[in-house]
């Protein structure tokens, strides 16, 4: 049989399910005009995985937008779930009516379903309708009664509520009494529409024939098939007692704040009783009452003082219905019922949840766009649960409400991520009550870079100073710019963008650092300065970019020694050159005889490439066969007598100048000037022809000193070797064999060293002599005419000691001609071929 039953509360079960779900469907069809809310309805007790709706297409989402969108639930608890693929809205928890809304006429869940790229909030609604899955139920099993035999009948006796966790038809309907001859039971509906029992004595009892009674009641809901629960009447019939107790009102009201601490005074119920003696004594109790109630409230037995014993909380319970017994010393009991409304209190804060935050935000998100979903929740009613929300904070954020308790967090106006990388805001939810309550959320909103900045140079345009002469690869300077923007936005590279005419070969920069080196060696004198541009652009997409000038300077450096214009360089070059090539005539200047001191000879012109110092020249006289005639301006370069010109000046004068510039070290070069010193031009004449003549001897002299050399030589060797041989003769052992011993010459001293005036010619010799033999006079060759010494034909001075101021040398010995010079290396012989 309780096989049967089973299976025929299942089969209700599936035509409850079938009666839901078509609603159910049709309400989610309608829901497709209201994108705002999407409501679905569906029967208590559905397995998990059942199907509740297609979320995804009541919002309007196709399956292939489902991933891009990422459509979720946001809830406090996950009663239910999406699926990724279909977007279909399934059970995922167990679904008690009664546990999730109690006693209330109405119960649903609502919560969020979140969709990204854009972000949006849709609010769903599942109503859940309740099913017969409970039976009424006694709050005890068994009901003690004692009633007196003089009861009269219609007499009511109060037998409790019974409890039954379902709503509507499938709650509480009615009461049924066991069959019997005395009583029957009245179903009675109380102000908050509760269905108690009431006993109802139909006959006059009689303790003599019948002391006890035991009735079975029956507690009946409204289900397809009902459900019922029973309790046991045990019914002792007393004797008489015939005044029962009368309580002053049938209902007693009062209202308590749900702050009240425990301890307080509800109110004071009271009763008569009419009887006497014992049977007037009146005492007071709880009737049959939850247990919750009954932890609450406590009723003192003697003075009918019913007194708070817990705290109250108005979010959980707003009124509480007391049974209050009044039983006199005979038995008779009287009842009265005691409402008593919990008066909220704002005593809770509200509750800011937030339920989605888009971060970091691209800075160039347009103003309006959505950051954040914000819930908010207060458990107070009226004033004390309205709640208004609000942003705390300095940032470009304001807060909008939406439908259901719901804010969103937009953008106020554009970001910049490069004033303010971060925001952070709180969001303060406040009620309405006295005082006012408050709680926040702290609002965290990274804001992503975009590549909004071009790089800016530290400076417009650099300057440079460069010296010339510089390596190859050196560094010039380094240029820098700053990208206010992040990652590879601010990566700033750099690169030559162009420049004055032919300078972009002479720098290079480096693409990282931005240094710029020395392409090539710089030069002064080519290129004084020059302007290059230097792009900077950073790693965006699009990449930006700027430009700064970079201007070298380039300085001098005293490489370019002085070059003289005039006298032009040929002047003194027919001395070095080839003898198969006739040399150019050299320029020269007539001086009268009658020049007084200041006369003005020539002007020497030089010009030197260098700048500043480097090119201020001075000039000074180093070479002049008469020191005192002539001078030469230190700074004009002109060259004028210093004297009058008297008659015992040379003819010709070969004047030497050293142009040097200033620079550190000072570099130079020389002016060579040939002076004759005649009255007119026909009296210079014979010099210049002489001059002219003579100005192709110096290759053929060289030929005829070379011969004339070797022919002395060999008569030299010849005569030594003679003399040698003499010597031998007369004093015994052969001189040339102690010169060929350890020693060349004596110790004492030698006329000649042993090796002697190895110069420019083409060979060298040695000579051994014996020591305190002299060289005749007769070695030395008559001295030449002065226009030709040999110093102007080998160009180099003579050996021996001359004075500075002496013409070519006179071809004499020195005083001290016992022991002539040592002729250094690139020196040679004074030696005139006539």
């Amino acid at each position: 049989m309780a096989g049967r039953q089973r299976q025929r509360q299942r089969q209700s079960r599936r035509r409850a399910a079938g009666r839901v779900l078509l609603p159910a469907l049709l309400l989610g069809l309608c829901c497709r005009a209201a994108p705002e809310r999407v409501r679905y309805a569906i029967p208590e007790e559905l397995g998990r995985g059942s199907l509740v709706g297609p979320l995804a297409r009541d919002l309007g989402l196709s399956p292939a937008d489902l991933p891009a969108r990422q459509l979720r639930l946001s809830a406090e608890k996950q009663y239910f779930g999406v699926s990724g693929e279909t977007g279909n809205l399934y059970v995922s928890e167990r679904l008690d009516r009664e546990e999730m809304c109690g006693e209330a006429a109405s119960c649903s869940v609502s919560f969020e379903a979140l969709v990204q790229n854009p972000l949006n909030v849709f609010h769903v609604e599942v109503a859940i309708q309740d099913i017969n899955d409970n039976a009424p139920r006694f709050l005890q099993d068994s009901f003690q009664l004692e009633i007196n035999e003089f009861t009269s009948p219609g007499t009511r006796f109060y037998l409790g509520t019974a409890e039954d966790a379902d709503v509507g038809s499938n709650s509480l309907q009615g009461y049924e009494l066991e069959a019997n001859g005395y009583f029957a039971v009245e179903v009675k509906e109380s102000q908050d529409g509760s269905k108690f029992a009431e006993l109802v004595l139909r006959r006059a009892l009689d303790r003599e024939s019948e002391q006890s009674l035991r009735l079975v009641l029956t507690a009946l809901d409204g289900g397809e098939p009902p459900r019922s629960g029973t309790a046991q009447l045990c019914i002792n019939v007393t004797d008489a007692n015939d005044n029962p107790p009368v309580f002053a009102q049938d209902r007693y009201r009062a209202s308590l704040r749900e702050d009240a601490p425990p301890g307080s005074m509800v109110l004071n119920v009271s009763a008569s009783d009419a009887d006497a003696g014992t049977n007037a004594r009146i005492t007071y109790g709880f009737g049959k009452m939850p247990a919750k109630v009954l932890r609450k409230f406590v009723v003192d037995a003697e003075s009918g003082t019913i007194t708070l014993q817990e705290a109250l909380d108005f979010e959980d319970t707003r009124a509480f219905s007391l049974a209050v017994e009044a039983r006199d010393g005979g038995g008779l009991v009287a009842h009265c019922e005691v409402e008593v409304e919990v008066l909220d209190v704002n005593d809770n804060a509200p509750e800011v949840t937030l339920t989605s935050v888009s971060s970091p935000v691209p800075e160039d998100a347009p103003a309006g766009t959505v950051v954040a979903l914000v819930k908010v929740r207060d458990r107070d009613s009226g004033e004390n649960g309205q709640v208004s929300c609000e942003l705390s904070g300095e940032a470009p954020l304001s807060i909008v409400a939406s439908s259901g308790g719901s804010y969103k967090v937009v953008t106020a106006s554009a970001l910049d991520r490069e004033q303010a990388p971060e925001h952070r805001v709180a969001v303060v939810a406040r009620d309405r009550g006295s005082p006012a309550l408050s709680s926040r959320a702290a609002l965290v909103l990274e804001v992503s870079d975009v590549n909004d900045n071009a790089p800016v140079f530290e400076e417009a345009a650099y300057s440079a100073y460069v010296a010339e002469n510089n390596a190859a690869g050196a560094p010039v300077l380094r240029v820098r710019a700053r990208d206010a923007d992040a990652g590879a936005n601010g990566r700033v590279s750099y690169w030559l963008a162009g420049g004055s005419a032919g300078a972009a070969p002479y720098v290079s920069v480096e693409a990282r650092s931005g240094a710029v080196y020395a392409q090539r060696s710089f030069d002064y004198e080519q290129c004084r300065e020059f302007a290059v541009a230097v792009r900077a652009q950073d790693g965006g997409a699009p990449a930006r970019s700027s430009t700064a000038t970079v201007r070298v300077f380039v300085l001098d450096r005293n490489d370019n020694a002085p070059r003289v214009l005039w006298p032009a360089a040929g002047a003194g070059a027919g001395a070095g050159a080839g003898a198969g090539a006739a040399p150019a005539a050299a320029p020269f200047e007539v001086v009268p005889r009658s020049a007084e001191a200041g006369y003005l000879v020539a002007k020497v012109v030089a010009v030197d490439a260098d700048a500043g110092r480097n090119a201020w020249l001075s000039y000074e006289l180093v070479q002049a066969p008469e020191p005192a005639l002539f001078r030469v301006g230190l700074h004009s370069g002109e060259v004028r007598t210093a004297r009058a010109v008297s008659e015992r000046d040379a003819a010709k004068q070969r004047l030497v100048a050293v142009v040097k510039d200033h620079g550190q070290p000072a570099l130079s070069a020389t002016a060579t000037l040939h002076v004759v010193l005649a009255e007119s031009l026909q009296e210079a004449l014979p010099e210049l022809s002489e001059r002219a003549a003579g100005a192709d001897s110096p290759a053929e002299l060289q030929f005829y000193l070379v011969l004339a050399l070797a022919l002395l030589s060999a008569l030299f060797l010849l005569s030594v070797a003679l003399a040698v041989l003499a010597r031998v003769r007369r004093a015994g052992p052969p001189a040339v064999l102690r010169c060929l011993g350890a020693q060349r010459f004596s110790v004492a001293g030698a006329a000649f060293p042993a090796d002697f005036c190895e110069g420019t010619l083409p060979y060298s010799y040695n000579l051994c002599v014996a020591p305190g033999r002299a060289v005749a006079e007769g070695a030395w060759l008559p001295p030449p005419p002065p226009s030709l010494a040999a110093e102007e034909l080998l160009g180099a001075e003579p050996c021996g000691k001359r004075s500075p101021t002496s013409s070519a040398g006179a071809g004499e010995p020195p005083a001290d001609a016992e022991a002539p010079q040592v002729c250094k290396p690139a020196q040679s012989l004074p030696l005139r071929l006539s």
